[in-house]
């Protein structure tokens, strides 16, 4: 079925957000439009109990275009919600018939507990969650909806009433904030949480994944303090000590010094106080892990809602991953990606013989075959370089139902195909955990071979498989009638990454039939005996 094209609308308490996506039935979205406005419909609201008249009226015209742009965008159906500020708010139902009346839209409150299920349905959407347990943490203006997730089902989903809108109010009185009020503040959320945060912990969990504005500003901003570019911000990281850091300098300035902070967003100067205290906590509370900044959040969930996209279609099941792969290497190789189709064969025959003598997890062979299907993919930037262009591709192609460590698995593991072999000493290799780097050079030594085994292009090695003799590991090859003299060339040139790992001396020999002449063969690590020449 063709993709249907959709509009999502958040009445968040500092913003109101509008998402204009295609929404496929196999849960694919491709964005077609995205605005947002800076309306604060929580300003002061959590104290006075009520939505003031200025900001439900900038929020009424707000709505209006919106759904001018909706219309215009020619969208079929849009679902609008509206969250903490609205729901807490005593003239918040009024507020919500008023915008029916003036924009024709039924805006609906929903509730904590619904927030967090939409939330926790766009993570898992983009990125998976297997493994873990995943600490889900959503900063909105008036509550955060908090996720313990292990292998893509929740333990526990909870909103909580500490949004940032809020906790400035009550507790940033002044600019910057004194110490004693970051106490009280810290006292606060540590009261709101402790339980939590003690079972997050208890319960081993790896990393801490956000899916707001606020928490990707954070991330952006220890992004900028390591010199990174801060572009591409979907899965990116901050350790838990880089957030300890920012929260320092944030703390230590008044407002527009603030918003002169590499990587700060402008539009949340006044807020980041309260945000960076509230993820210092929240980090330090899990046992000091890691933030990884999510794209999707709250509107996506939406999306996927309205769409009536099945769990089971969830780019995070094998068949999504894989189609997305192909759907990438579509775009940049021509032609069917014959050869990539080819290396990713013979790789996963590689694996599934030399596996478990490398020490590889078995969840790494889908990764070994993905990246054998994208490895060439750089070739439609750069020939001499196309593996790092390859690499690029990979990290920035924002791969649904992947995490960012198996995003960064297939990108450098798709680069060691030729050329420098992935070190363990390389910068992108060190900010990996040490199981994901002996990961990559086992999944690039067996790539590299794969890759030299259709040096031609042109198919010629039918099958592989793997004999032990003598101390040796001995790739036996078979081609058929064909001659495959350039492909064991290659592959002879290609096996001393794989040697080193095994340890031990790595063949490649032609299973041709007997009546055919053998070619000469290599022995990684050892010099090839020649026969002598004489010089004429």
């Amino acid at each position: 079925m063709p993709p249907v094209r959709l509009a999502a609308i958040d009445l968040g308490t500092n913003s109101v957000h509008m998402v204009i996506a295609d929404v496929s039935s196999d849960g694919r979205i491709v964005v077609v439009d995205r605005v947002k406005e800076m309306v604060r419909l929580g300003r002061k609201a959590f104290t006075s109990g009520r939505l003031s008249a200025d900001t439900m009226e900038l929020a009424s015209r707000t709505l209006r275009t919106f759904t001018r742009l909706a219309r215009a965008r020619r969208v079929l159906r849009t679902r609008a919600v509206a969250t903490s500020a609205v729901r807490e708010a005593r003239n918040g139902q009024d507020f919500v018939r008023r915008l029916r009346r003036e924009t024709g839209l039924p805006v609906e409150i929903i509730s904590g507990a619904e927030e967090a299920r939409l939330i926790f349905r766009a993570a898992r959407h983009a990125l998976g969650l297997r493994g873990g347990p995943h600490l889900l943490v959503d900063v909105g203006g008036g509550s955060v909806e908090l996720s313990l997730v292990q292998d893509g089902k929740p333990h526990w989903l909870r909103s909580l009433p500490l949004g940032v809108a809020r906790l400035t109010d009550r507790f940033v009185t002044k600019d910057p904030p004194s110490p004693s009020a970051v106490r009280d503040l810290e006292r606060h959320i540590r009261a709101e949480l402790a339980g939590l945060l003690d079972d997050a912990r208890a319960r081993g969990a790896t990393e801490a994944i956000g899916t707001s504005g606020t928490v990707n500003t954070l991330v952006q901003m220890a992004m900028a303090a390591r010199g990174e570019d801060t572009a591409q911000l979907h899965g990116a990281s901050a350790t838990a000590l880089e957030i300890a850091r920012v929260r320092r300098n944030v703390l230590a300035v008044e407002a527009p010094e603030r918003a002169e902070l590499p990587g700060m967003d402008a539009k949340r100067t006044d807020l980041m106080p309260a945000a960076v205290v509230l993820l210092d906590t929240i980090l330090a509370g899990a046992g000091g892990i890691d933030l990884v900044a999510c794209a999707w959040a709250l509107r996506e969930g939406v999306l996927l809602d309205l769409a009536r996209v099945p769990a089971e279609r969830s780019p995070a099941t094998p068949v999504g991953r894989r189609r997305q792969v192909e759907a990438l290497a579509a775009r940049h190789v021509h032609g069917g990606n014959v050869h990539g189709r080819q290396v990713a064969r013979l790789a996963v025959r590689l694996f599934d013989a030399l596996g478990s003598d490398l020490g590889l997890p078995a969840s790494a062979r889908d990764l070994l075959e993905y990246a054998a299907l994208l490895h060439d993919i750089g070739h439609v930037v750069d020939h001499d370089r196309h593996q790092r262009h390859t690499a690029y591709l990979i990290r920035h192609s924002e791969l649904l139902g992947f995490s960012p460590t198996e995003i960064e698995i297939v990108a450098l593991t798709a680069r060691g195909h030729r050329k420098q072999v992935p070190k363990l000493s390389d910068p992108e290799m060190e900010s990996l955990p040490a199981t994901a780097r002996r990961t990559i050079r086992g999944l690039a030594a067996l790539l590299r071979v794969a890759d030299a085994l259709d040096r031609t292009h042109f198919g010629v090695i039918e099958d592989v498989d793997v004999a032990r003799t003598g101390g040796k590991v001995v790739i036996r090859t078979s081609s058929g009638r064909e001659r495959a003299e350039l492909e064991l060339w290659s592959a002879e040139r290609r096996i001393d990454l794989l040697a080193r790992l095994l340890d031990r001396p790595v063949v490649v020999r032609s299973r041709r039939p007997a009546t055919a002449r053998a070619p000469r063969r290599r022995v990684a690590g050892k010099a090839a005996r020649r026969p002598r020449t004489t010089a004429r």
